[in-house]
C-alpha cells in the first residue's frame, strides 16, 4: 500500500465477486498487504509503527467485510478475525464466517525476514496456518527482492522463506492430522510442519518478478497500455523461472488476463512516466499462487485486479472453490475397525520379514547430465504387516550422502501383496557434474523408493580432486524387525565440466583419460609445469568449431540447442573425439555451459570494482582489472572477449549487441553457476556486479585488449 492510509473504500477489491446481496461471499477471506509502513532504516530496525498500522488496516478490512451492504446485519454472514501477523511493512489477516468458527483450530503464525543481511524484515514473509474442518490450510504473504535484474535474489528469497517457515502445532494436532489420513506427518516424527506439509497452501504478495529485460521499457509500457499482453506474459520472469523449475516448484497460478499492476502514478490509473521520476517497466509484481496435495481439490473461480488508487500498485484478488475434508466420526470408526480386523488377521508371534531381489546396486559409468535408474524389488515374505523406513547410519543425522536423495523414506507392505519396487536413480546435471551425479525424484507407484544421486558443481569438484567417490550404504529398517544394508556404487566418467581452467590447462590429453585417483594421476601424468597450455584445449576446440561454422547465425548464444547434440558435443570434448555435423546453437549452448560451470569463475569476486564505474574511470578500472587477473584466467578472458568481438562483426545477421554480449559475459565469466549464494547478495554486491558488466561492455566496444 506504499505506506499510504487513504480511506478509499475497499469493497471493489475485497467484495467484487460477492454478488449484489453478498450471496457469493466466501467462507474464508485472507488479505495480505505490503509496505504498510515506509521501509526506512528506523522502521526496519525498531518496528515502531507496524503494530499501529496493522491494527488500522485490520479494522478497515473487518469493517468492509461486515458492512451492512455485505452482511445485511445477519450474524450468520458476519466474519470473525482468526489471526493477524505483521512484520515491518507486511500484514496478513485471515477471517472466517462465523458459522465455521467452531470448526477452526490449531491456528498458528510465523514470520521470516530475508531483507538486509538476509534476516531483516524489509523483505520477507508472514504466514498463518489452520485446520479448517479436517483439512489443513497455509496462507503466506511475502515481499521479495526488488529490481528488474535481480531474478536470482527473488528465487533465493522464496527458497529461504519456504524452508524457514515452520509451525510447532503440538502433538495433539499431529495425532489428529494422522487420523485424518496424513501418513507423511507420521514419517517426520515431529510436531513441526512447514508450508508444503498442508493439504492446501496459498502464496500471495509483491513477488517483484518483472518482464524480462530483453523487452525495452518503452515497449513494455506501450503493450501494457494497449492491453496486448501475450508477449509480456511469455517474457514474465516468474513464468520463465517456474517453467525452468527454479522457483515455486509444484505451485499453480491462474492465467494473467489483466494489465500489469505496477508501476502507477499513486492516485491515478496512469503508468509512471513523469520526467522527474525513474522510468520503470510495468510488471505483474503482485501474484497469487497455490499448492495442493490433491490438485483437483482447488478450482480458481477468478483472478483479477482492482482499480483502487491507494498506491503505485493495483491490488490483485483471487477467488477459489476448494474441497475440504470433513471426517464422519462414525464412518471413520467403522473403517478403523475393519482395518484393525484385517491387520489382526495377519498378526502372529513372528517378526516381520522382507526379501530384496538384490542388496547391491552398481550403476557402472555415469556421465555428466545423464539420468540412470535401477530398481530393487521388496517383497513381504513374512506373515505380518511389514512397515519399513530408511534410517541414518550410526553417528550421522542424514539418510545418505549429500549427493543422493531417497523418496519415499517409509512404506508398508501387507502379506501377499505385490512387491514394492525401489528405483535408484542417478542424474548428472550442470550442478551435479561438479561432484559426480544427480539423483532425481521420480514418482512411481506408492510402494516405490526412488534413489537419486545429484552431482552439483561442489560435488564434481571434490570428485575431480579425488576427495569423494560415488559410494554409499543405505539402511532399510523394519519396524520390530531387522535392518537391511543396500550398497550403492557408481563410477564417474570424468568431464571437463565442473573443473577449473587452472587444472584443465595442465592436461594435453582428453580429460576422460586422466585418472580421478590423485596417486594414479601423479604416476601417469607426472609433474611437467612447462607443458601447460595457454587456454584449456576444450575451450579452444569448441570456440574454433563455432568460428568455422560461421558467426552469422541469428540469436547466437541465446537460442537453445538440441539436447541430444549437446550431450554428444560434451562427449567429444571429454574424449577428444572429432565433432560431427552439429547445429551451431548446440555448440554455443555447450560453450556457455562450460564457462558457467567452472569450479571457479574466470573473474573472481575479489576483482569486482569497488568504485562506481563512469566514463572518467572506466579506462583505468579496466586496465587495473586486467593486471590483477591470474595468468590462465587472463588468457581465457582475453581469448573470449576477442571471440565475442569477432561475433559482433556479424551483428546485422546474428542480431547480437554489445550490451547483450556483456550480460552473457557477466553470467558465464564473472558469476558462474555456484559462485555466489543468492541469499547472501546485498545491494552493494549487486552494484559491483553491475560495474563489472560495464567493464565487459567497455572491452567489447573498444580495442582495450
Amino acid at each position: 500500500v506504499n505506506a499510504k492510509g487513504k480511506d478509499e473504500p475497499l469493497d471493489d477489491w475485497l467484495c467484487s465477486d460477492w454478488g449484489e446481496n453478498g450471496e457469493h461471499a466466501p467462507d474464508i477471506v485472507a488479505v495480505g498487504l505490503q509496505e504498510m509502513v515506509d521501509l526506512n532504516a528506523v522502521n526496519v530496525a525498531v518496528d515502531n509503527k507496524s503494530q499501529q498500522r496493522s491494527q488500522h488496516w485490520v479494522e478497515r478490512v473487518r469493517a468492509t467485510l461486515n458492512s451492512r451492504r455485505n452482511s445485511n446485519n445477519d450474524p450468520m454472514r458476519a466474519y470473525t478475525l482468526l489471526q493477524q501477523k505483521y512484520l515491518v511493512g507486511l500484514l496478513l489477516c485471515v477471517f472466517v464466517k462465523s458459522p465455521h468458527k467452531q470448526r477452526v483450530k490449531y491456528v498458528h503464525s510465523d514470520s521470516v525476514g530475508v531483507g538486509v543481511m538476509g534476516m531483516m524484515g524489509n523483505k520477507g514473509a508472514v504466514s498463518v496456518r489452520l485446520q479448517f474442518y479436517d483439512s489443513t490450510i497455509c496462507i503466506t504473504n511475502s515481499h521479495l527482492a526488488a529490481h528488474r535484474e535481480n531474478v536470482a535474489g527473488r528465487n533465493a528469497d522464496f527458497a529461504n522463506i519456504f524452508s524457514k517457515v515452520s509451525y510447532d502445532i503440538g502433538d495433539e494436532a499431529v495425532k489428529e492430522v494422522i487420523r485424518s489420513g496424513s501418513l507423511s506427518q507420521w514419517a517426520t516424527g515431529t510436531s513441526s510442519v512447514g508450508i508444503a506439509d498442508h493439504d492446501l497452501a496459498f502464496w500471495m504478495g509483491d513477488l517483484n518478478y518483472r518482464v524480462d529485460e530483453q523487452i525495452p521499457t518503452d515497449k513494455v509500457i506501450e503493450l501494457s497500455q494497449k492491453v496486448e499482453l501475450e508477449e509480456l506474459i511469455a517474457n514474465d520472469q516468474l513464468n520463465i523461472e517456474r517453467s525452468q523449475g527454479r522457483v515455486f516448484q509444484g505451485f499453480e497460478e491462474g492465467v494473467l488476463t489483466f494489465q500489469p499492476t505496477y508501476k502507477y502514478q499513486p492516485g491515478t490509473d496512469l503508468y509512471e512516466q513523469r520526467p522527474d521520476k525513474k522510468l520503470r517497466a510495468p510488471a505483474w509484481c503482485d501474484r497469487i499462487l497455490w499448492l495442493a496435495q490433491e490438485p483437483s481439490h482447488v478450482t480458481q473461480l477468478s483472478y483479477k485486479r482492482s482499480e483502487l488508487n491507494i498506491s503505485d500498485h493495483k491490488p490483485v484478488m483471487g477467488t477459489f472453490a476448494i474441497t475440504i475434508k470433513d471426517v464422519v466420526q462414525s464412518k471413520r470408526e467403522e473403517v478403523y475397525e475393519e482395518v484393525m480386523k484385517l491387520l489382526d488377521k495377519f498378526e502372529n508371534q513372528t517378526l516381520p520379514m522382507v526379501g530384496l531381489d538384490r542388496i547391491s546396486l552398481d550403476f557402472g559409468e555415469v556421465r555428466y547430465d545423464q539420468k540412470v535408474t535401477l530398481p530393487i524389488k521388496v517383497t513381504n515374505t513374512g506373515k505380518v504387516v511389514a512397515q519399513f523406513r530408511l534410517v541414518p547410519k550410526l553417528d550421522e543425522v542424514t539418510l545418505c550422502k549429500p549427493w543422493m536423495t531417497v523418496s519415499p523414506t517409509y512404506g508398508m507392505l501387507i502379506p501377499g501383496e505385490q512387491p514394492a519396487t525401489l528405483n535408484f536413480t542417478i542424474t548428472i546435471d550442470n550442478a551435479t557434474a561438479h561432484v559426480l551425479n544427480t539423483a532425481e525424484k521420480s514418482r512411481e507407484q506408492p510402494a516405490t523408493l526412488n534413489f537419486t544421486i545429484t552431482i552439483d558443481n561442489a560435488t564434481a569438484h571434490v570428485l575431480n580432486t579425488g576427495r569423494e567417490v560415488l559410494e554409499d550404504i543405505i539402511i532399510l529398517r523394519l519396524e520390530n524387525g531387522r535392518d537391511y544394508y543396500i550398497t550403492v556404487t557408481a563410477k564417474y566418467a570424468r568431464s571437463c565440466f565442473g573443473m577449473s581452467v587452472d587444472e584443465l590447462v595442465t592436461y594435453a590429453e582428453p580429460i576422460r583419460n586422466v585418472p580421478l585417483d590423485p596417486i594414479r594421476r601423479a604416476e601417469t601424468q607426472g609433474p611437467n609445469p612447462t607443458a601447460a597450455l595457454c587456454v584449456p584445449k576444450e575451450l579452444w576446440r569448441i570456440v574454433d568449431a563455432i568460428y568455422e561454422k560461421g558467426l552469422h547465425e541469428r540469436d547466437l548464444f541465446t537460442a537453445s540447442g538440441i539436447a541430444e547434440e549437446v550431450y554428444q558435443i560434451r562427449e567429444c570434448l571429454d574424449t577428444g573425439a572429432p565433432f560431427g555435423e552439429f547445429r551451431i546453437h548446440s555448440m554455443t549452448e555447450v560453450l556457455i555451459s562450460f564457462l558457467s560451470n567452472l569450479s571457479s569463475p574466470i573473474v573472481p569476486r575479489t576483482l569486482f570494482p569497488t568504485l562506481e564505474i563512469d566514463a572518467q574511470n572506466i579506462q583505468s578500472c579496466s586496465r587495473k582489472f586486467l593486471e590483477e587477473l591470474p595468468p590462465i584466467h587472463y588468457n581465457v578472458f582475453v581469448y573470449m572477449i576477442s571471440f565475442f568481438r569477432e561475433a559482433l562483426l556479424y551483428r546485422e545477421s546474428n542480431k547480437l549487441s554489445a550490451a547483450k554480449l556483456a550480460r552473457i559475459c557477466c553470467n558465464c565469466l564473472v558469476i558462474g553457476s555456484n559462485e555466489t549464494n543468492p541469499m547472501e547478495e546485498t545491494t552493494s554486491s549487486i552494484q559491483r556486479r553491475a560495474g563489472m558488466q560495464l567493464i565487459m561492455l567497455h572491452f567489447l566496444e573498444t580495442n582495450s585488449i
